[in-house]
């Protein structure tokens, strides 16, 4: 069926000619630099949220910024962390 779909969705988009003649793209490696990451924040453990930062944003911007994130201030209830953990692209943790 994945023929047939194909040639008809591409009739949709307006084209005239039959999806077999259309000319592939060209390889272009800029689409592949990433320019943002969405850490996952948890709190004690559990993720309570997913915050976006620039692939160039420092540690310290980092916490700065989800320590004063809503959501985070909500489930630490103004209390100061023992400690918050950050791995660079992976995971923000913070320990009550």
């Amino acid at each position: 069926y994945a023929p047939h779909l194909a040639e008809e969705l591409w009739q949709q988009l307006g084209n005239t000619t039959s999806v077999t003649e259309a000319i592939f793209p060209k390889y272009n490696e800029d689409y592949l630099i990433e320019q943002a990451y969405e850490y996952p924040v948890s709190i004690n453990g559990k993720m309570r949220a997913k915050i976006s930062f620039p692939i160039t944003a420092t540690k310290e911007a980092i916490q700065e910024e989800v320590l004063q994130h809503e959501t985070i201030l909500k489930w630490t209830e103004g209390k100061v962390p023992k400690k918050v953990i950050i791995v660079p692209q992976k995971i923000v943790n913070i320990v009550m």
